[in-house]
């Protein structure tokens, strides 16, 4: 019962324990717990500050990753125009070309065409001149088989040379 209704001494006695347990306390343990309350609690701002910090960077990382990937895209964007341009132009390359082949080789083929006939004409002149001659000598063969004729035709040839 003594301690639901404390006597003067157990008070006393009491309050001399908690003030020397302040004293022990205040002297050896109170400074080591303030200073690791106070590490602990800049040790927390640090890190909020870093993670704001390392927030912000991710944020600039991010917008400069979008940014690093858009100008990616219109390089491949204006790589693949120029592809396509050199390669229309080496069709366009291929095409005149291939159009100027085939006019030398349709003119190299005219060009044929007129000297083969120029050719067969003369040939076919001269197997007619060589037929007419042929003929020519056959008729005069005949004509002339008769020495009567044959004086008769000498006579003419040499009064038409005199007239002209």
């Amino acid at each position: 019962m003594e301690l639901v209704s404390p006597g003067i001494g157990l008070i006393f006695w009491m309050t001399i324990v908690f003030a020397l347990l302040i004293f022990i306390l205040g002297k050896y343990a109170w400074r080591p717990i303030m200073k690791a309350l106070k590490e602990r609690d800049e040790f927390i701002e640090e890190s909020l500050t870093a993670a704001d910090r390392a927030k912000k960077e991710m944020k600039e990382l991010k917008f400069s990753n979008e940014q690093l990937l858009k100008e990616a895209q219109e390089e491949r964007d204006a790589i693949l125009r120029e592809g396509r341009k050199i390669k229309d132009s080496i069709i366009e390359e291929a095409r005149e070309k291939a159009n100027e082949e085939a006019d030398n080789i349709v003119e190299n083929a005219k060009e044929r065409i007129e000297n083969e006939k120029k050719s067969a004409m003369i040939d076919l002149k001269n197997q007619i001149a060589d037929m007419a001659i042929t003929v020519a000598e056959k008729i005069l063969e005949r004509e002339l088989s008769d020495p009567s004729k044959q004086k008769d035709y000498i006579e003419k040839l040499i009064d038409d040379t005199h007239l002209n």
